[in-house]
């Protein structure tokens, strides 16, 4: 059994190593020094259309992570170019739904409890008390009802907080009031305090957080985004901050990253800005899932977050 391995940084060691321990019975290699051999397995992040091109020997491609975008945007670029009935098998977890919990835990309590309020004052030198929201009014909703998204609402509800969740087929999560498809789409929105993004990015779900939609929110309500930046149209956020119908926004994510210097989003104190780190890749905990998958699919057994390219995700 033969994998191949690509990641943009190059940093290839700490996965090697990792993959050794992990699945010592496979033989291990990286694009950069076999770019020409078959392999009967591809480990990749955010892979060059070249390593995929008209591949016939992979049995599966596997994605370090639970976003395909980086992979799946050459569906979309280059139709028929990914190989042809190879499964492209996501990460079902990996470490990374409790590190969202904790970010997006933070972002909806700071809010509640006024500390965006509170900081802005510390920098004006103002004592001034802030009016606390009321707990059974502070309606939070999720947008995105996967594997991290069920986690995060289910989170959230022992808080006491109303929470809510949309997603685009039903689901059903115990203390969270579940919402599917456009048609309930603005039910979902109507009157939240806090939305949390956790979607996978689609030709559908591009875009999808601009001023149409925020408008929906209550107003003076605030955005968290740990999907992904093509999510959000960065004007209509900056002006749904200038007119007040939001009072702040937590991004993790961005269209272009590193976030550009001289982005306004810099500017505006009013938003809060972390660098893709809501859940990192665990690397020791991705690998054994992989190898764990890779030994199923060797015994012909089924596995779990096979992306289905018509969805995209």
């Amino acid at each position: 059994m033969k994998l191949q391995l690509y990641v943009p940084d190059g940093r290839y060691d700490p996965w090697l190593a990792a993959f050794r321990t992990a699945l010592p019975e496979a033989a291990l290699s990286t694009w950069s020094d076999t770019a020409q051999e078959e392999a009967d397995y591809a480990v990749v992040w955010k892979p060059p259309i070249d390593m995929l091109r008209g591949r016939r020997d992979l049995k599966a491609i596997f994605n370090m992570g639970a976003g395909v975008d980086g992979i799946l945007r050459w569906h979309a670029e280059a139709p028929g170019a990914l190989p042809a009935n190879v499964p492209i098998i996501r990460l079902d977890d990996a470490g990374m739904s409790i590190q969202m919990v904790e970010y997006v835990t933070h972002a909806v309590l700071r809010h509640f409890r006024r500390f965006d309020a509170y900081d802005m004052q510390q920098r004006e030198g103002r004592w001034k008390f802030a009016r606390p929201y009321v707990r059974e009014d502070f309606h939070i909703g999720v947008m995105g009802l996967g594997v991290l998204g069920t986690r995060i609402a289910s989170a959230l509800v022992p808080f006491g907080f109303p929470v809510r969740g949309w997603s685009r087929t039903p689901k059903q999560i115990d203390g969270v009031t579940c919402h599917a498809g456009t048609a309930q789409q603005d039910a979902f929105l109507d009157g939240l305090q806090v939305l949390v993004n956790i979607l996978p990015l689609t030709p559908e779900t591009d875009g999808i957080l601009n001023a149409g939609l925020m408008r929906k929110l209550r107003p003076g309500a605030h955005l968290i985004n740990i999907g992904r930046g093509d999510h959000l149209v960065e004007e209509d956020l900056l002006e749904m901050l200038r007119t007040e119908q939001l009072s702040g926004a937590t991004l993790d994510v961005f269209r272009t990253e590193p976030l550009p210097a001289g982005h306004p989003f810099w500017q505006e104190p009013r938003i809060t800005i972390t660098p893709h780190i809501s859940a990192m890749t665990l690397r020791d905990d991705t690998v054994v899932q992989i190898a764990r998958k890779i030994r199923a699919l060797e015994a012909g057994e089924p596995v779990a977050g096979v992306v289905d390219l018509a969805r995209g995700y």
